[in-house]
């Protein structure tokens, strides 16, 4: 009998085994010779997770937009597998900052590894197929006993949406044999190329902000592990050679020593045996960290060691011949990012228990000696919808804060940049960074981040409250609020059983959405140019009225309707009895105008940023519930005013489409909204006003000599760099484009173009001097961006030209800019 059941287990054992196949063997063929198409990707880590559940596990974490599934598989050895749950558990009691008896010594360490961000960086999930097979196998040994003492997660794809458009593109039409030249058109992806996900959002700037449903899931998992280890597996230029960690310039001061100094620890590891190959690599160059907002510097800012690596490979296809002469391989690229795994995991294993031990004395540091010199950022009420989303980002990135007090303090004022008083209201909002999360906290919110080396990757400013339009004060002290939770204001609505007029709110999203619902009713809707006083109540310009006669000329039930969308959006209304008012204009003057329901188009295609065009696409989908039209650059002069009074250009180029056509469509009406570059398009273009502004140039005055060193020709033009700083837009507060923003807006500049302010045309937004709040501007573009237009309005002829020279909707996470769109969408015709 015992011979017996031992003979069984064997069999059993051996069965599981051979179930356990090779992606090649799963596939069908050689990996590398083919791309993957997701679905295939999920079912081989479905199997192989099935036939080795001993030391795996398998978590469907959600969906992408378009329905594909999310996961990651969870490999360890069959005894920390067993315990899972528990080590999971005592990670995460480490991140608290206590002082805790967790053995460390017995605790895993965590290695997460993130493939495919970017749809078209392909050679990552193929590489992961690769890496999950050799971890479940027990075909590699040393692997095997790495395994005792580390957990590893890995998310094949974090955008397979994206990585889907570009892996059915090349499917359809690499021939029989690959073509090398890079001229053929595998290697040429038609736009918007599967870089960006569904709504063409880069998801590598979406970690801190969590805009998209992807980065929304992936991080509520990613914060119940907290991995001491994140890398994050990229593709750069064919023509370059692979690049790992030690990251270049500028470092933010928040990243610790140690965290700098186990990034050279890795590296050299895995130069190890790049060496040993003889390939080739380079590090602490281009790749910086500071952006809180990428796969590398988010992990830090949490404690973990974050590094990106970069496989040179980008629409290289299955081959393709370098600017060298070589001929790089999907298959040479699934190697070399399987080589830094596999080190990867070696280094974090060996240094198992000093990364915990780490990772545990960061969180204590985070609660004992808070970063930076501000101990407390104040947030007022000022906007409670706008303060409302930004504790929703808070939230997400498990943040702590509180509401309240009847505390008085001093701090910065972001507004004024000096130290002013403050007094607390009580949905003021209030985050004491003496906290778990103390970095990421003082990094989304100091007011301005130090920066070492102008030659960023990206963006060089973010605090919060600028994003949000929301007054704020950085202080010194340690202040703490007194409430978990917003005093709610509450909702009262009058009740009048035949109401004159019923009037809404205007200055947030949820008004917005009101609108929308109102005008889907067919329910005409007025705006307020000024502010009136009614029933003893001010209402400010911007509130919206619905006048009971003139739409019941043809709906019927209008109290039921208006009833039912004040309700599902929860927002007060107050309904009047008269249109006589105390103050301002009674409602039968013209300061009331019928606002148009919007039938919006937005123009996509190769000449348009596909970025540009993403950012307004979701917008209008998931912030305002609009469905709009998208169509080709050729068929801007082919408009019928009936169906598009709306016309969205984003950042792109057009000159050649700008014709008869399109302004004929203004003529009649239609509202052209040109965003950045767009702009360009109409400069000397018959009937449209705006016109650059030009730096002056000094009489006499001679060109510079190039002080720039040969070293650093690589590098940025300092003096005229501009990746990204925040600038304070003075607005006319009567201007519709105003609501519920009031005289100034703090926008997102990333480059030097300015404008004229209009001899006829509304000045809607312009900056001065003064204008510079946050960020890295060089000296010369600083000169340039001294004074001029930023938001403006000319009519033309029946239509109105918009001019948006910022991006408002800046990767959806500008709070503010939303407010901004929203009029630009429905106000002021």
């Amino acid at each position: 009998m015992k011979y017996h059941l031992f003979y069984v287990a064997l069999f059993i054992s051996i069965s599981s085994f051979a179930q356990i196949q090779t992606p090649d063997q799963f596939l069908g063929y050689s990996l590398g010779s083919h791309f993957t198409p997701h679905h295939k990707v999920a079912d081989y880590f479905r199997q192989t997770a099935a036939a080795s559940a001993t030391n795996t596990k398998l978590i469907e974490y959600g969906k992408t937009n378009e329905g594909r599934p999310l996961m990651v598989a969870v490999v360890s050895s069959p005894e920390n597998i067993a315990k899972l749950e528990q080590i999971r558990s005592n990670n995460l009691v480490l991140a608290t900052g206590t002082n805790n008896s967790i053995d460390l010594a017995n605790q895993p360490a965590i290695l997460w590894l993130s493939y495919n961000v970017h749809g078209n960086e392909a050679n990552s999930t193929e590489t992961a197929m690769k890496m999950l097979y050799t971890l479940v196998s027990g075909s590699n040994k040393p692997a095997t006993e790495w395994l005792k003492n580390t957990v590893v997660i890995i998310d094949p794809c974090l955008n397979p949406d994206g990585r889907d458009r570009y892996v059915n593109y090349f499917n359809s039409v690499v021939g029989k044999t690959p073509n090398s030249d890079p001229l053929s058109r595998e290697h040429i992806e038609p736009w918007p190329g599967g870089r960006p996900n569904h709504y063409y959002f880069d998801l590598n700037r979406d970690w801190a902000w969590q805009t998209q449903v992807e980065s929304q899931q992936r991080l509520a998992l990613y914060n119940q592990w907290m991995p001491q280890v994140h890398v994050d597996f990229h593709e750069q230029s064919y023509n370059e050679p692979y690049y790992f960690a030690p990251a270049a310039e500028p470092v933010h001061q928040d990243i610790t020593p140690w965290q700098k100094s186990f990034q050279v620890v890795v590296g050299k590891n895995n130069a190890k045996y790049f060496d040993a190959e003889g390939w080739q690599y380079f590090t602490k160059e281009r790749f910086d960290l500071l952006y809180p907002s990428y796969g590398d510097t988010y992990p830090l800012y949490n404690g973990s060691i974050g590094m990106t690596y970069e496989q040179g490979g980008i629409r290289a296809g299955l081959s393709v011949v370098t600017n060298d002469g070589d001929t790089l391989t999907l298959k040479d690229r699934i190697a070399h990012h399987f080589t830094t795994g596999m080190s990867t995991l070696e280094i974090t294993s060996l240094n198992h228990q000093k990364l915990l031990e780490e990772y545990k004395k960061y969180f204590q540091q985070e609660l004992a000696n808070s970063p930076g010199i501000y101990k407390s950022y104040v947030i007022k009420a000022t906007n409670l919808s706008r303060l409302k989303k930004l504790a929703e980002l808070l939230t997400k990135n498990k943040i702590e804060f509180a509401f309240g007090g009847d505390k008085t303090g001093r701090g910065y004022d972001y507004d004024t940049q000096k130290e002013e008083n403050f007094s607390i209201s009580r949905n003021d909002l209030i985050v004491n960074i003496q906290q778990p999360r103390a970095v990421l906290a003082n990094v989304l919110l100091e007011p301005q981040t130090f920066v070492t080396d102008s030659n960023t990757y990206d963006i060089t400013a973010w605090a919060l409250p600028y994003v949000y339009g929301l007054k704020g004060y950085a202080s010194k002290e340690s202040i703490r609020g007194k409430f978990p939770a917003i005093d709610e204001p509450k909702i009262i609505n009058t009740v009048v059983e035949k109401p004159l007029a019923w009037l809404f709110s205007w200055g947030t999203r949820e008004d917005a959405q009101v609108l929308t619902a109102l005008q889907k009713e067919n329910i005409k809707v007025r705006q307020a140019d000024q502010p009136f006083s009614v029933n003893g109540k001010d209402y400010p310009a911007g509130t919206l009225i619905v006048l009971r006669a003139e739409n019941e000329k043809t709906i019927k039930g209008m109290n039921d309707k208006i009833a039912f969308i004040t309700k599902m959006f929860d927002k007060p209304i107050q309904a009047v009895s008269s249109g006589f008012v105390e103050k301002g204009k009674d409602f039968g003057s013209n300061v009331y105008p019928l606002l148009k329901q919007p039938k919006i188009a937005i123009v996509s295609g190769m000449e348009v940023s596909s970025l540009a065009f993403g950012e307004a696409w979701f917008f209008l989908e998931h912030d305002l519930n609009l469905s709009p039209s998208i169509i080709n650059a050729k068929d801007l002069n082919n408009l019928d005013i009936n169906k598009v009074n709306t016309l969205i250009l984003p950042d792109g180029t057009y000159s050649a489409f700008i014709g008869d056509g399109l302004t004929a469509w203004l003529n009649k009406g239609g509202r052209l909204i040109l965003m950045e570059d767009a702009i360009e398009s109409v400069i000397e273009k018959k009937g449209f006003d705006i016109k650059k502004k030009e730096v002056a140039v000094k009489k006499d005055e001679k060109p510079e000599a190039n002080k720039l060193l040969f070293k650093d020709k690589d590098k940025d033009d300092f003096e005229t760099t501009i990746p990204g700083a925040i600038y304070k837009i003075n607005l006319d507060a009567t201007h519709p484009f105003s609501y519920g923003l009031g005289k100034f807006y703090y926008t997102l500049k990333t480059d030097r173009k300015i404008y004229e302010p209009f001899v006829k045309g509304w000045n809607v937004g312009l900056i001065n001097d003064k204008s510079l709040m946050a960020g890295i501007v060089g000296k010369k573009a600083r000169e340039e961006l001294k004074a001029g237009l930023l938001i403006g309005v000319q009519d033309f002829g029946r239509g109105q030209v918009v001019y948006l020279a910022s991006d408002p909707l800046f990767r959806n996470f500008w709070e503010s800019g939303k407010t901004l769109f929203g009029n630009v969408i429905f106000c002021g015709y």
